[in-house]
């Protein structure tokens, strides 16, 4: 590692800490936005398409690095983030024009439902800084912190797709 690969890391902290805190805080505050449209389509089942596809695409990423098809990968990892942004701004607009949908099992089922939602949407706002640097490392060719980020980066992200799928698939019988 040389020391323009370290300033090359270090120029991007400013806006991932910035990063890190507006897209929560914007989420937050955009739940409290409750327009009075009606979408022509229902977007949880999109939504939670979109992070079943994102936990695809982060396995197969992995697969692909782990065969030595870096192109492959970085193309993989692009996608996946393209991906989470198309699900966070799809699921903001339904929560901004919807009501929330009240989870209506009961016993066992409600306490793991609860659980699974809430470390889902924690870990959601933690992988957030694990994410931007994990990708900060990887274009300034900082592979070797690079690869030890990502060891902690993917399966946090990982667990947040597939439990965002699981999420849908408990409360789907609960939608109006």
């Amino acid at each position: 590692m040389n020391n323009n690969e370290i300033l090359d890391d270090k120029k991007y902290n400013k806006l991932i800490i910035a990063l890190s805190i507006i897209i929560p805080v914007a989420v937050a505050v955009l739940f409290g936005v409750k327009l009075d449209v009606e979408l022509p389509i229902f977007l949880p089942p999109i939504y939670a398409t979109i992070n079943a596809t994102t936990a695809c695409v982060l396995i197969f990423a992995v697969i692909q690095i782990k065969k030595g098809n870096r192109k492959t990968h970085e193309k993989l990892m692009k996608l996946a983030i393209i991906l989470s942004g198309v699900f966070l701004v799809m699921y903001v607009m339904y929560h901004m024009t919807s009501d929330s949908t009240k989870f209506g099992g009961e016993g066992f089922i409600k306490y793991l439902y609860y659980f699974i939602l809430i470390t889902h949407v924690l870990l959601s706002i933690i992988v957030i800084p694990f994410v931007l640097i994990t990708y900060v490392r990887a274009i300034t060719n900082n592979i070797v912190k690079h690869k030890k980020i990502a060891k902690i980066t993917f399966p946090l992200w990982l667990y947040v797709a597939i439990t965002g799928v699981i999420v849908y698939v408990m409360i789907s019988p609960y939608y109006i």
